[in-house]
């Protein structure tokens, strides 16, 4: 018998082939129903209270001071444990809008608190004030978010199916004083969205 004979083929067989592709397909085929948004990094242990809006440099955010068209960094939920607060996943868009999108107004309807994670490839994007701008951009590919609806208008985000072109946000509440608290969120796409997936607008 020949040495070739007795040699096996290094490559893919097509029997192998045929298995990888079916496997493939079943795949896709059930991954419509697979609750997707159970295996991401959210908050889930969120607290069920309010929480106040802490700013970066540790003081409560007050309608009454914050800046018409001004964002800053917020951690949410915060932990209190420096490498955990860290995450990207607990890093929110803390907006006040521009004066002719209603930023002027002394309730929650002038804010926003957007999740940073860009919903195409998960970079964090940030929110530009400048005239001209005022926007959310990604730095990686050029998504672009609207600040009022939080919804991507330009980039490769915006041509996501919902709710994965949509970020999710947190509700706000102003107590009498100005103060700016966080409601307890409910993390599914219908409601506060999902990080890193999207919400229904």
């Amino acid at each position: 018998m020949s040495e070739l004979g007795t040699k096996k083929s290094g490559g893919l067989s097509r029997r192998d082939f045929l298995k990888l592709m079916g496997a493939a397909g079943t795949g896709l085929a059930f991954a419509p129903f697979v609750p997707f948004g159970n295996f991401m990094p959210n908050p889930n242990q969120a607290s069920l209270e309010r929480v106040p809006v802490i700013l970066p440099d540790g003081t409560q955010a007050n309608i009454n001071n914050y800046p018409v068209n001004h964002a800053e960094v917020i951690t949410y939920p915060a932990t209190g444990d420096a490498a955990l607060d860290a995450e990207a996943f607990r890093k929110w868009q803390f907006i006040r809008l521009p004066e002719e999108l209603g930023g002027g107004k002394k309730d929650t309807s002038s804010l926003r608190a957007y999740s940073m994670i860009c919903l195409h490839l998960w970079c964090l994007w940030k929110y530009w004030p400048d005239e001209g701008r005022k926007r959310g951009e990604c730095p990686c590919h050029g998504s672009m978010y609207d600040p009022i609806t939080g919804t991507a208008f330009v980039g490769p985000a915006s041509v996501q199916a919902a709710p994965s072109n949509t970020l999710p946000k947190l509700t706000l509440e102003i107590d009498s004083d100005g103060f700016v608290f966080i409601m307890p969120p409910k993390f599914n796409a219908n409601e506060n969205g999902v990080i890193g997936y999207g919400r229904f607008a």
